[in-house]
């Protein structure tokens, strides 16, 4: 068997492991949102409703993921010639702006029940509630954590589950203080923090959405050092035009002109930049159009007009 074939059916298989492991963790994490969500409304616990809008970040996150994986399995069409890759990174900038308001009015909410606090609580329901929701997030920490995954997508999606779980710890805390103690102020307090962890999630959300939308250069790469690495290959005289963005979350793209010595060397030339290029940044679309010059020795401004693309 082909060996290339043989790792492309091993990759093939662990996706859709991977697919099936996050819609597990992802019906897990929206049923019981619903729950805690309805759980708060009963108990009139502002932690809980808080706790509750920070699994839909999860939700949200693992939706991505799963996004990303769905898309890498379909096949390109003459019509969408990347596919729909964009749409992921766009639902991921508009749920960041969601998540804003959400933590904003989840803040002025806390600010009022800090102003008059809400003695009505349920403690009892609501601790009992929190420590399933723990539950939960350590179910879903547990599923994901098993695959050890480099992905970017799987790696954020247990960050997030993580960040809830400390979401969690933080309303049940708040609950036992309050069964304990009547000290109705936990309840608010809690909340603000939940409401913290949710704008952090949102902001890195919406930066990460807004940059890649703006096709900044991929995190992690620079310019100059992917300057470097295509120069330091024999036939390369020179590079310009070089542009590295993000498609999607893990699929980085790079285009270039190269300035060779030799143009009938240059079809090997570009397949070895190609492979350096995936090695060492990760980038696996390459674009490199070859140029020759027709000018005097050291002249790197001049270029000859006749040229094709790789």
């Amino acid at each position: 068997m082909d060996s290339r074939n043989h790792d492309k059916g091993t990759g093939l298989r662990r996706e859709l492991k991977e697919k099936k492991a996050l819609t597990v963790v992802l019906c897990l994490t929206v049923g019981f949102m619903f729950v805690e969500a309805a759980a708060g409304f009963f108990t009139g616990s502002l932690a809980l409703l808080s706790d509750a809008a920070h699994m839909l970040i999860d939700a949200v996150s693992i939706s991505l993921a799963l996004f990303a994986i769905w898309f890498s399995l379909r096949p390109p069409t003459s019509r969408k010639t990347f596919g729909f890759y964009r749409a992921e990174i766009l639902a991921a900038f508009l749920n960041s702006l969601i998540l804003f308001v959400i933590s904003i009015g989840i803040l002025i909410e806390s600010y009022n029940r800090l102003r008059v606090p809400n003695e009505n609580i349920k403690s009892l329901e609501m601790s009992v509630v929190a420590l399933i929701g723990l539950g939960v997030n350590f179910l879903g920490i547990y599923i994901l954590s098993s695959f050890k995954s480099d992905k970017l997508n799987i790696r954020g999606a247990v960050l997030h589950v993580i960040s809830d779980a400390i979401g969690s710890v933080g309303a049940l805390v708040a609950g036992l203080v309050m069964l304990k103690t009547g000290w109705h102020y936990a309840d608010p307090l809690a909340s603000i923090l939940i409401a913290f962890l949710i704008l952090r999630g949102a902001w890195k959300l919406l930066s990460e959405s807004a940059h890649i939308l703006l096709e900044g250069t991929p995190k992690g790469i620079d310019l100059k050092s992917l300057e470097n690495a295509i120069g330091s290959h024999n036939g390369v005289l020179g590079v310009h035009d070089l542009h590295a963005w993000t498609l999607t979350q893990g699929f980085e793209a790079l285009s270039a002109h190269l300035v060779v010595e030799d143009i009938k060397t240059s079809e090997g030339l570009v397949e070895e930049i190609k492979n350096h290029l995936h090695d060492e940044f990760q980038i696996a679309h390459v674009t490199l159009q070859v140029e020759t010059r027709k000018c005097e020795p050291g002249d790197m401004s001049c270029y000859e007009t006749e040229a094709r693309s790789l």
